[in-house]
């Protein structure tokens, strides 16, 4: 059986704890969070957040790119938000990758992407220019609530970059 089957059985048989009746859409902590899809990331206990306090936006590498810029303009702009959160952590699969081999592995595919895969090679620099971007990004109304931080999975520490 696909997992996926397996989960849409694990919703159907919690759907009265899955219902948030009244809840609002707007994060009553007013904060948005950018963070990596790692999987080693629990970005609820991490932060003590809980169901309704923040809105939750996850890509590969937690990178500012045009999307993530387009959720947290909608998460400021259309529900309240007032300060944006980013998360990235050591040791993550777009360190030290090959923008050029992945760049080719797509194209041996038939695959020309509009987008790139946004390899770094220090995840504190990288954040810095992300924090940046966000604090300059004139679709954000909120731009002077914007930190970072950088994860460390392996002792669970968490290290602000400025």
């Amino acid at each position: 059986m696909p997992f996926a089957d397996r989960m849409v059985e694990a919703a159907a048989g919690r759907a009265a704890d899955l219902a948030a009746p009244g809840l609002s859409p707007r994060p009553r902590r007013k904060v948005a969070v950018l963070a990596c899809m790692d999987t080693r990331i629990d970005l609820y206990a991490m932060l003590g957040l809980e169901r309704g306090d923040a809105h939750i936006v996850r890509n590969a590498g937690g990178l500012v790119t045009d999307d993530a810029l387009r959720s947290l303009a909608i998460s400021q702009r259309l529900l309240g938000t007032e300060e944006v959160v980013v998360v990235m952590h050591d040791d993550c699969g777009l360190h030290g990758a090959s923008e050029d081999t992945f760049r080719q592995q797509l194209s041996e595919d038939g695959v020309l992407p509009s987008w790139r895969l946004g390899a770094f090679d220090d995840v504190e620099d990288t954040l810095r220019h992300s924090l940046n971007r966000l604090r300059a990004a004139p679709e954000l109304t909120a731009r002077d609530h914007v930190r970072g931080f950088v994860f460390d999975p392996e002792s669970g520490s968490l290290r602000e970059v400025r």
